[in-house]
């Protein structure tokens, strides 16, 4: 959809400099903890340290910045707050960026390699607004059993935001897209921590990259992008993962072949097919598209409700890479259609649900949403175990204790 609220103009007056001030680690230990409750290890994390525009985030990393959302963010709306926003980088980046001075460099199998401003991008085609879910492939990773390597992420790595600029397509009409490309690859700013390490580099096919709603974004939530965020500019590619959402966006090639880059062709890459634990030598696809997923916000596991009073369960549900089609609220041997809220963002954005219950009979034990996407992709009531803990969509379950 069109958008005329953070405009090209707007995007180009306003921004100057961005910068991310220090953060202050020595405070950290005076700070609040949360229990993240993980099964395989370690569960406490530091709470709000005092990130640039940011709420009360549960701290993962320090340097670069990991930081996961409370469960407060997805308790309203379908918005989530930029200050709540999760934030995953993968290596250091600037802390200060001059826009004037920002190129997005454009080649590989193009008719005319050229070098964009941020005007030269901003005016490269209409003004277009998105609302998505940004996701990291590792959400709710921590939770995994038995326990993988990698960030330990509870459910928070998620959010959903109107992601604002212009199709990546007609940023790729600058250059004019050769014969035989296949795909179009994407590097950002930030730069690995050490001699030899692989640089942070992302690929989509050229078909995904030619859809209308895949974004070379300035603005999130009618604001520029935040520097945590990948100010100037970054890659949105709505249902699929946050991974291919690079950020502080630099370099746009266009590929004939496959991508044999690191983090295309050696990592975030799951198993062909399921498999257990001690399996070796196994097959892997990379990880792409987001699978529908449900959670109940209202309440939190091992709340107490009212006994033989009327009990009211929220949440929000995503149908990752389609729209979303309905939301069972379901239990041990039994289920209940909930109540989907409007549409307000579309097919790849948050939507509310509710459910009413008469009566609390008693207590409710291990309780979940499930969804299902107009794809026919369901969340499974069994947990599918990999070795990096990628695209986790079971049905997350509390238990309600009645007093």
């Amino acid at each position: 959809m069109n958008d005329g609220r953070l405009t090209r103009r707007a995007l180009i007056a306003g921004a100057g400099t961005a910068a991310l001030a220090a953060p202050a680690v020595a405070k950290l230990a005076a700070m609040d903890v949360i229990d993240l409750g993980l099964p395989g290890g370690p569960s406490l994390r530091h709470v709000n340290p005092p990130f640039p525009g940011k709420g009360a985030m549960i701290v993962q990393r320090i340097r670069p910045p990991l930081l996961e959302a409370p469960i407060e963010a997805f308790r309203k709306g379908i918005i989530t707050h930029n200050g709540w926003m999760f934030v995953r980088w993968n290596w250091p980046f600037p802390t200060e960026i001059k826009a004037a001075d920002h190129r997005v460099a454009v080649g590989g199998a193009v008719k005319k390699a050229v070098s964009l401003t941020l005007d030269d991008v901003a005016s490269a085609g209409e003004t277009v607004s998105v609302v998505a879910v940004n996701q990291c492939a590792g959400n709710g990773r921590g939770l995994s059993q038995p326990r993988v390597t990698g960030t330990q992420w509870g459910n928070g790595a998620m959010g959903c935001a109107k992601w604002t600029g212009v199709r990546l397509k007609d940023v790729l009409a600058k250059a004019g897209v050769a014969e035989g490309a296949t795909r179009v690859r994407f590097a950002g700013l930030d730069v690995p921590l050490t001699d030899g390490a692989p640089q942070f580099i992302k690929s989509i096919p050229l078909d995904i990259a030619m859809r209308d709603d895949v974004l070379v974004a300035w603005g999130m939530n009618d604001e520029p992008l935040p520097i945590l965020h990948g100010f100037p500019l970054r890659i949105v590619v709505p249902g699929w993962f946050s991974t291919y959402w690079v950020k502080m966006l630099a370099t746009i090639e266009v590929l004939t072949g496959e991508d044999d880059s690191y983090y295309v062709a050696d990592s975030y890459r799951m198993p062909a097919q399921p498999i257990t634990p001690d399996s070796k030598g196994f097959p892997t696809v990379p990880i792409t598209t987001m699978p529908p997923r449900a959670f109940i916000t209202s309440h939190a596991d091992g709340d107490t409700v009212a006994l033989g009073r009327p009990l009211v369960l929220e949440g929000i549900a995503m149908g990752g890479d389609a729209a979303l089609e309905r939301v069972d609220l379901v239990g041990k041997g039994w289920e209940i259609p909930c109540e989907l809220g409007p549409d307000e963002g579309g097919p790849y954005a948050f939507r509310r649900w509710t459910v009413k219950l008469p009566q609390v009979a008693g207590d409710f034990e291990e309780v979940g949403v499930r969804a299902k996407n107009v794809n026919g992709a369901v969340q499974p009531a069994e947990f599918v175990w990999n070795p990096s803990g990628y695209a986790r969509n079971v049905i997350e379950r509390i238990t309600l204790r009645a007093e």
